[in-house]
């Protein structure tokens, strides 16, 4: 029965948006990394994204991107994706599912319309990045 399975809670896994600079663009773009602060690798990583939101009173959706990963090393930070400036002012969602000491975990992340911006910058702890967070 549904009851009988347990859903572990997501913790100190989380993703930021980072600002970097884009040779190919000339300019500074926005990275997604996935933040393990866990003392454990994480197994079988898969992160599903995409875009979605209203421009100009009109509904617009990105394609959905997936990014799979064998291992995510303790204490690390792995770069996911590239975010273009056009998708910013869309809800960012990202679907984290990964495996922890031989158990399932799901997490989902959205960065909300517009808050991916350097007035939101912040030093993100235990790491030398400084960019926008979300636990």
């Amino acid at each position: 029965m549904k009851k009988d399975i347990e859903f572990p809670k997501s913790e100190n896994v989380f993703l930021a948006a980072i600002p970097q600079w884009n040779d190919d663009f000339q300019e500074d773009s926005w990275y997604v990394y996935l933040i393990n602060q866990t003392n454990e690798d994480l197994e079988m990583a898969l992160i599903v994204s995409r875009a979605y939101g209203m421009i100009n009173n009109e509904q617009r959706k990105t394609g959905t991107f997936r990014h799979a990963f064998d291992k995510i090393a303790a204490n690390s930070q792995t770069k996911i994706e590239l975010l273009e400036n056009n998708v910013l002012q869309l809800n960012n969602e990202f679907s984290v599912t990964y495996f922890l000491n031989g158990k399932l975990f799901d997490k989902k992340f959205v960065f909300k319309t517009n808050t991916i911006n350097k007035k939101a910058l912040r030093n993100i702890a235990e790491t030398n990045l400084k960019g926008v967070l979300l636990k």
